[in-house]
C-alpha cells in the first residue's frame, strides 16, 4: 500500500454567530440591590441585562442565552465586583418561566 508523500490537516471553523440584537425594552429591575436595565433580544429566547447609568455595576452586562438543558448565564464588564456578584447570585437563581416571564416584558415596552 503506498502511502501519501504528504498528509495535509484541515480544520474547518463553523462560521460565526450572526450578530445579536437586544432591543425589546428596556425594562428598569433591580437585582443584586443595584439597578439593571433588561432587553429582549431578537431571537425572542434572549435577554440582556445591562448595568444601569449611574450602577456601581457600570459597565456591565449579563446575558441570557438558550442552551441545550435551559438557560446559560454569562456576564462580563469591569463593574464594581462587588455589584455584579450580587446580581450575578440573584440572576443564577432565576427559573426558565421567570426568564420567559422577563422576555415578555421586554415585549410590551
Amino acid at each position: 500500500m503506498a502511502m501519501p508523500a504528504f498528509a495535509q490537516t484541515v480544520t474547518v471553523k463553523p462560521p460565526p454567530p450572526p450578530p445579536l440584537h437586544c432591543d425589546a425594552g428596556p425594562v428598569n429591575k433591580t437585582f443584586g440591590r443595584t439597578e439593571w436595565l433588561v432587553y429582549g433580544c431578537a431571537d425572542n429566547r434572549s435577554l440582556l441585562v445591562l448595568a444601569a447609568p449611574g450602577s456601581p455595576a457600570k459597565p456591565f452586562y449579563f446575558l441570557f442565552s438558550p442552551g441545550d438543558r435551559g438557560y446559560r448565564l454569562t456576564g462580563e464588564g469591569t463593574g464594581r465586583q462587588s455589584a455584579t456578584r450580587a446580581a450575578f447570585a440573584e440572576l443564577k437563581t432565576l427559573s426558565d418561566q421567570e426568564i420567559a416571564a422577563l422576555l415578555e416584558e421586554t415585549r410590551q415596552r
